[in-house]
């Protein structure tokens, strides 16, 4: 089975993995196996390969990465009943444990015991097929492309990230950075009923493309203008409901309060390496909400309703695409952060 394998930090190749734990490949009885199609580079990804590890989680031994994709149901377990082969899906990449009290209570993402796919020690699937629980698995209409349905995933963490801002209708937001999570986030705010988007960035092409999503969407860059007082400027001073951190800076993340208004919600989203500074007194006085996410939960069935109804596009974030034997070069080219570029995705031979 040749995959796309990280061997080391630093180093992919595209070979074939005998080393693979087989019981990933044994079909259960709940189970489907799918042949991929297409599968997106996500930053995590791109993460492993410049650095060996993101947190506590470090690449000790070759691991095949990819855990943005979808694919066709090729074969069923005796006791599926939802899919059968010939199906187009796609599918959530984490799997709990199911009798854990986090999924017992409903937060399954946040389960210790999670297997996540591309996760050390979990292995992703750039590669030509996986199996994967039926009930982790979604059905697309025949109106949602292979490439939308692996934007899914991402997708997922935006829509996450409105439903615990809570959002009302008619609110303003900020989403600081325009890369693919920043972007989702922002169209799932406006989905979710935001007036209007004010979106952050250094990098002007990135900015553009988010401008180019709606016009409900201003792009502010923040290497020439100063983000609290263009907010407060057009809010008659009030500053906006929500704000989301997306970039994953410790310098951005330090600038969460100034633009909210007062009883404002922050949602933080963008992983952070390291402590970041907090502005306990500027959240005090506008008594904010802050609110943490981690990946998603319930959330994969309402993004491929929304992608199929046309209440969220993604497909003007994907923006460049490879075939699997150009895998490697894919990666070099993600790890440049070339800044005209948002999604990249990795097509499957068929």
């Amino acid at each position: 089975m040749q995959s796309l394998v990280l061997e080391r930090q630093g180093e992919l190749s595209l070979r074939d993995f005998p080393q693979i734990d087989r019981e990933e490949e044994v079909l259960g009885p709940r189970d489907v196996r799918i042949k991929l199609h297409t599968v997106g580079i996500c930053g995590s990804d791109v993460h492993y390969y410049t650095h060996g590890r993101i947190g506590p989680f470090v690449v000790n031994a070759p691991m095949i990465l990819g855990h943005e994709a979808s694919g066709t149901v090729i074969e069923v377990g005796t006791e599926v009943t939802t899919l059968k082969p010939g199906d187009r899906v796609c599918m959530e990449p984490g799997i709990p444990d199911p009798n854990s009290r986090a999924t017992r209570l409903g937060m399954y993402n946040v389960d210790p015991a999670v297997r996540f796919w591309a996760t050390p020690p979990v292995h992703g699937i750039l590669r030509p097929t996986c199996v994967h629980p039926e009930a982790f698995t979604f059905k697309l209409p025949d109106n949602v492309s292979f490439a939308e349905a692996a934007m899914v995933e991402p997708l997922a963490v935006g829509i996450h990230a409105a439903t615990k801002a809570r959002i009302k209708p008619g609110d303003n937001a900020v989403v600081m950075g325009a890369g693919p999570i920043g972007l989702v986030t922002a169209l799932s705010a406006l989905a979710a009923g935001c007036a209007r988007v004010f979106l952050t960035d250094i990098a002007q092409p990135k900015l553009e493309i988010g401008a180019s999503l709606s016009p409900a969407i201003t792009p502010i860059n923040v290497a020439h203008e100063d983000l609290a007082a263009r907010v407060l400027r057009e809010t008659d001073g009030w500053g906006a409901e929500v704000v989301f951190e997306a970039t994953g800076s410790p310098k951005a993340a330090a600038g969460i309060f100034p633009p909210l208004a007062p009883g404002g919600c922050v949602v933080l989203i963008g992983g952070q390496p390291d402590p970041i500074a907090y502005d306990a007194g500027a959240a005090m006085v506008r008594e904010a909400r802050v609110e943490n996410i981690f990946r998603y939960a319930h959330a994969f069935p309402r993004c491929v309703n929304m992608i199929a109804s046309g209440a969220i596009d993604v497909k003007p974030l994907i923006t460049r695409r490879f075939d699997f034997k150009d895998s490697v070069q894919a990666f070099e080219i993600a790890a440049s952060a070339p800044a005209g570029d948002v999604k990249m995705q990795i097509e499957l031979p068929g």
